[in-house]
């Protein structure tokens, strides 16, 4: 997408298709699906959805992959005891999903395997099943989760809230 491209895009998207698409009864449904999720593995899940960048971010060069990893970073994903933390970031303007995660869950778990969690949300999203790809992506990531950082019986103590933001 060219940046006069990704700017008109930024300036007709809105708060008003971010609360279509999320409504709340939906974000109480995501924050209970990472909830249970959490329960098997030893990740914490951020989820967090934004109607578009400012347009002084557009102008700045700032793409969907720089504004997740700053959302990373001020939603604290990255303070978690074993860098275990995970963002699912969608930026709906441009029809991106990022997926950033911490050092510790980096190294075990492949790009690959990131990517095909955010193929599988797009298909979702690009039929508007906003609900369906949400959770889906939140199932697979859990899944992933569970693979690579096991909680077995070790404390698992719940690190960051699990109810999704709205930016």
């Amino acid at each position: 997408m060219t940046r006069a491209q990704r700017l008109m895009a930024n300036l007709f998207g809105g708060w008003f298709q971010l609360r279509q698409r999320f409504p709340a009864m939906l974000l109480d449904e995501l924050a209970d699906a990472v909830t249970v999720g959490e329960r098997g593995h030893l990740g914490e899940v951020r989820f967090a959805v934004e109607s578009r960048l400012t347009v002084r971010a557009v102008l700045a060069g700032v793409d969907a992959r720089a504004r997740a990893q700053d959302v990373f970073a001020q939603l604290r994903v990255w303070d978690t005891e074993d860098n275990s933390g995970v963002l699912i970031y969608l930026l709906l303007s441009e029809q991106r999903i990022e997926i950033v995660a911490d050092r510790g869950i980096a190294r075990r778990v492949a790009q690959s395997q990131w990517d095909a969690v955010c193929a599988l949300m797009r298909e979702h999203f690009a039929a508007a099943r906003w609900r369906e790809g949400s959770l889906a992506g939140l199932a697979a990531i859990h899944g992933l989760l569970r693979e690579h950082f096991p909680a077995d019986d070790r404390d698992n103590p719940d690190e960051l809230p699990d109810r999704p933001v709205l930016l």
